[in-house]
């Protein structure tokens, strides 16, 4: 991650709505497709579940991911996007229909709360499949969360976040960047 300068530091805004010190910025990883490659053959090298049929990731990156993983299984994709712009609804769609009792692998980048994930399931559970497992790069998640099957992690980082009232980099008065949409000046690889 080091040396593709996916880490950085600073005043984070994460998807979840909370505060970082540090933010993995996942295309600094997911732009390279040997290195994604590489990454998804380490990660389902771990899975403890076999006779998987599908895989299904989120937008946006963990449709690059659900591919590549499908890809090397030799098995069928598929998305959960968002219902609609601004909705945290996700739902499968784009003519993707599974068989009863197909079995499937939800699989993303980074878990920090859970939240994409959890959506992702629901939207899954809305078809007649079992759900094996769930699979991330990253998980730099500070709390146990609970997804209903625990997840298995390429790599486990531990970065701290906090809810806005209680961001101890806004009490310090520094400035606040929402990646993907804010230049970041000055920020650092740590």
């Amino acid at each position: 991650m080091h040396d593709v300068g996916a880490l950085l530091t600073g005043h984070f805004l994460l998807a979840s709505g909370r505060h970082s010190d540090r933010y993995i910025e996942k295309f600094a990883l997911l732009r390279w497709p040997r290195r994604v490659e590489e990454m998804c053959r380490e990660l389902l090298a771990r899975l403890p579940w076999r006779g998987i049929d599908a895989v299904v990731g989120p937008t946006t990156g963990g449709i690059l991911l659900a591919f590549e993983c499908a890809r090397q299984l030799g098995i069928q994709a598929a998305y959960a996007e968002r219902e609609h712009e601004g909705s945290s609804r996700r739902v499968i769609r784009r003519g993707t229909r599974f068989s009863p009792g197909t079995r499937v692998l939800v699989v993303d980048d980074v878990l920090t709360t859970g939240g994409s994930l959890r959506e992702t399931l629901r939207a899954v559970g809305e078809h007649p499949v079992e759900i094996v497992g769930v699979a991330v790069l990253i998980d730099r998640s500070t709390e146990s969360i609970d997804l209903g099957v625990p997840p298995v992690a390429l790599l486990r980082l531990d970065i701290a976040n906090w809810p806005p009232d209680r961001c101890p980099l806004c009490q310090q008065g520094l400035p606040l960047v929402k990646p993907g949409t804010t230049a970041l000046p000055g920020h650092a690889s740590s």
